[in-house]
């Protein structure tokens, strides 16, 4: 028996078919009480046709490990998965290959299943969801509904990104870089109606409840950046010739003596109106020049540029003529699409007063006086200057009491406002959950009644989109044409769908009730089940999936569907495995590495560890598939002495004690600060002290292999199913509970301690471990006594680590 090798493939398959028949995961223990639950999830994948690759996997066996260690703990696990079917990826992905997208869906789903259950993962796959399912998509439907009922979903319509490509619009979110964040298109703009969701309605709730978040600061600070809280003033500035006021929003209304001109945003509502003939033609040519542009890029230019109007305001304080320009670096959705420009305070404002040869009055200096010429912009504080009655204050003083002095001369309001901009919320693609919105000539805009959800999306034959702006729901007039549900006259359904988002914002709650035809989810159900206590997933969705699903969850709260107001207690982001030289893994790249081989070749365990052992979890790490042979060796190397220990029924020796003791300390704390890859190197520097204790005793007692296979458990399942089987524990290893350390049996009895004679070493000692200074010394002066030749001037002991005698 002791010769028997590690068959991986043998004992992966035993355990597999015995957890199917078996499973692990149990709401009450053995005693029949209920236990505890603990909620792990998954960002759970979309289902392209590449299939998982290694990077895949890192995520999912993260959560597993953690989700495992949990069940050791006594917890009833949550840890469910599901398929974010929905939206650009599948329905691009089936128009390449020349398939329906249901039909590649569900063929992908198929694949990517079989790959997750290679993982041997503790997902309960009775929980399993789909977001194209009607069943599911009839609740992404109703939550839509209450929006709308309660004011938050609305149509507008307004220059959006828009991809060629994708031939759809896209929500600021999704444009990086200038660019569709699915397809990399360089984005334009298009005029489009669009339902739109108002998401700023919850902007200061958004932001105040991240500091209860037990969540990476990183992430946290990318969503109060994105909401981008302000406090500033609204002023109100009078147009030459006009009755019309220009209202703007300043964070900086200290400075508004040194505003020389003004900013609109080219789509702004008096733009063109304020172009005076000689003017006009420039004014029209650069408004539609800036409409091909997206709202990142006009961000991100480095050169501005602009066009005067040929009109002027009235700066309210001074009263001097201030000229109205237009820019693209002005966005009409952000406060109020017009700006005051005091180009001697701000770097951008003072590029432009260059660049077109307009006025700069310097209104704040470091000494109180002005220089005759500014070079740049002045952007410190400072003492107030050429600003009437406010001269000589201080200017940070300046900043907070100004909005409430301008306001009580009625010039303008004190205000706060937010960079969060209302969601687009439609899109124009066939492969989405239609919204449940009939138009009726006499009614306007009507919810679908909730009894007649889900709106089933129409099965056609021609879904590619049509470019023209309308979805290609749009041409099924069967489907188009229907009755209103108010008056009963003939009316049109909606016909852009939902985005990918939609499903994905909320799908975490559906899983522990899903099932449920009369509630999204139950009460009952969410008290016990809900929220989630730990998700993992990409850092790369803090501002889209994290933020929508916390301003859904917000939003359910109001209406009484959910008890909590917060869906994710914890987070944890998993860095990225990428390809040679940190090249993100692609299938067009051709550096997709698949699990299959190397589950076939190396074991599931294997692999699992080695997805932990490449770098710290949190950080990207680069796949290099030699290293897995290390990890594959430590399995074998823990399976013989197994093995060796078995036969020989060796007993317990203070050292296996103590060792016991310190892998159990070494691996939990490590499991429980998330340094997964610093916790397999532990089991090897443990095993590797085991296998040294049991060439001297002929083996390693029961107990610590029994704790060894536990503390291995969530690592490497199936191995530690067999050897806790192979220890004669006729339970799952999973029923054992996590072990527990006694600080006292970690500790040496006797430690060696170097002893030197002027730096230099002489001798090693062995002494207790909890020796005294003075008998420290004294052992260390007796065991060099004949080498000490001169006379003593120094005794230095340094606990637990050295002797140094200094001798004349």
């Amino acid at each position: 028996m002791a010769n028997t090798p590690y068959n991986h493939k043998a004992i992966e398959k035993k355990w597999k078919e015995r957890w199917e028949k078996n499973p692990v995961n149990t709401k009450v223990d053995r005693d029949g009480k209920e236990k505890e639950k603990y909620y792990c999830l998954d960002m759970f994948p979309y289902p392209s046709g590449n299939g998982l690759h290694v990077g895949h996997w890192r995520g999912y066996v993260i959560s597993d490990v953690w989700s495992r260690y949990k069940l050791q703990q006594g917890y009833y696990m949550i840890h469910p998965m599901g398929w974010d079917a929905f939206g650009l990826p599948a329905e691009n992905y089936a128009i390449k290959k020349g398939v329906h997208p249901a039909i590649s869906t569900e063929e992908n789903v198929r694949n990517i299943k079989r790959q997750i259950n290679e993982i041997s993962a503790l997902y309960d796959w009775d929980r399993e969801v789909n977001t194209t399912d009607p069943e599911f998509y009839k609740w992404t439907q109703w939550i839509f509904v209450k929006m709308f009922q309660e004011g938050l979903a609305y149509e507008k319509e307004f220059p959006i990104n828009w991809c060629p490509s994708c031939k759809t619009g896209l929500a600021n979110e999704e444009v990086v870089g200038g660019q569709c964040e699915r397809c990399g298109t360089e984005v334009t703009k298009k005029n489009l109606r669009q339902w739109m969701l108002k998401i700023t309605n919850y902007a200061e709730r958004l932001l105040a409840d991240l500091d209860g978040l037990n969540w990476p600061e990183k992430v946290k600070k990318m969503q109060a950046d994105w909401i981008g809280k302000s406090y500033g003033s609204e002023v109100d500035f009078a147009i030459e010739g006009r009755e019309e006021k220009l209202t703007v929003y300043t964070t900086r209304p200290d400075t508004l003596y040194g505003a020389t001109f003004m900013v609109l945003a080219p789509e702004h509502a008096l733009a063109k109106e304020l172009a005076t003939e000689e003017t006009r033609e420039a004014v029209e040519q650069y408004i539609y020049d800036a409409s091909m542009k997206s709202n990142v890029d006009r961000m991100q230019d480095k050169e501005k540029t602009g066009v005067f109007t040929g009109s002027y305001a009235i700066n309210p304080l001074n009263g001097e003529r201030v000229p109205i320009w237009l820019s693209d670096y002005v966005l009409v959705d952000y406060g109020t699409g017009a700006i005051m420009c005091v180009p001697a305070h701000d770097e951008r404002d003072f590029a432009f007063a260059t660049k077109f040869g307009l006025p700069i009055v310097q209104v704040i200096a470091k000494d109180g006086k002005a220089a005759e010429k500014l070079e740049e912009a002045y952007t410190e504080s400072g003492i107030v200057v050429n600003s009437g009655e406010w001269n000589g204050m201080d200017s940070a003083v300046l900043k907070k009491e100004a909005p409430h002095m301008i306001e009580k001369r009625g010039l303008g309001r004190a205000t706060v406002n937010y960079k969060l901009r209302d969601w687009v919320f439609s899109r124009q693609r066939y492969w989405g959950e239609p919204i449940p919105i009939i138009h009726c000539e006499d009614c306007g805009a009507v919810a679908v009644p909730e009894e007649e959800l889900p709106l089933r999306l129409p099965e056609v034959e021609s879904y590619e989109p049509t470019g023209t702006g309308e979805s290609p729901l749009a041409g099924i007039e069967e489907w188009v044409n229907c009755t209103c549900p108010k008056c009963g006259k003939p009316a049109k359904r909606e016909t852009n769908t939902m985005p990918q988002w939609a499903g994905s914002s909320w799908y975490f709650l559906r899983y522990v009730d899903n099932h449920n035809d009369e509630a999204l989810v139950s009460k009952e159900v969410a008290s016990k089940m809900l929220p989630v206590d730990m998700y993992i997933g990409g850092v790369e969705h803090a501002v889209l999936h994290l933020l929508y699903s916390r301003f859904y969850t917000k939003f359910l709260y109001d209406i009484g569907a959910v008890d909590f107001e917060e869906p994710f207690q914890k987070l944890f982001n998993q860095g990225m495995i990428t390809g040679k030289n940190g090249i993100k893994m692609s299938k067009s790249k051709g550096n997709v590495v698949s699990p299959d081989d190397l589950v076939r070749d190396y074991g599931c365990d294997s692999l699992r560890m080695y997805e932990l052992f490449v770098g710290p979890p949190e950080l990207d790490a680069e796949w290099d598939d030699r290293g897995i042979d290390g990890v594959n060796r430590f399995l074998k190397r823990v399976w013989k002495l197994l093995m060796d220990s078995k036969e020989a029924e060796v007993a317990a020796t203070q050292e296996m004690i103590k060792e016991r003791h310190r892998l159990i300390y070494d691996i939990t704390n490590r499991l429980e600060t998330f340094s997964l890859n610093t916790a397999i190197s532990g089991f090897m520097e443990h095993n590797n002290r085991l296998l040294e204790i049991a060439k001297k005793e002929g083996g390693i007692d029961k107990e610590t292999l029994s704790v060894m296979a536990v503390l291995l458990s969530p690592f490497a399942p199936h191995m530690a199913e067999e050897m806790w089987e192979q220890l004669g524990h006729d339970t799952s290893v999973f029923e054992a509970g996590w072990p527990t350390y006694e600080e006292a049996l970690m500790k040496d009895d006797e430690i060696e301690i170097p002893v030197q004679i002027n730096g230099k070493t002489k001798a090693v000692i062995s002494v207790p471990a909890e020796i005294s200074k003075e008998d420290a010394l004294l052992a260390g002066k007796e065991a060099v006594a004949d080498k000490l030749t001169g006379t003593l001037v120094k005794e230095i002991y340094v606990p637990k680590k050295i002797i140094n005698l200094v001798q004349k």
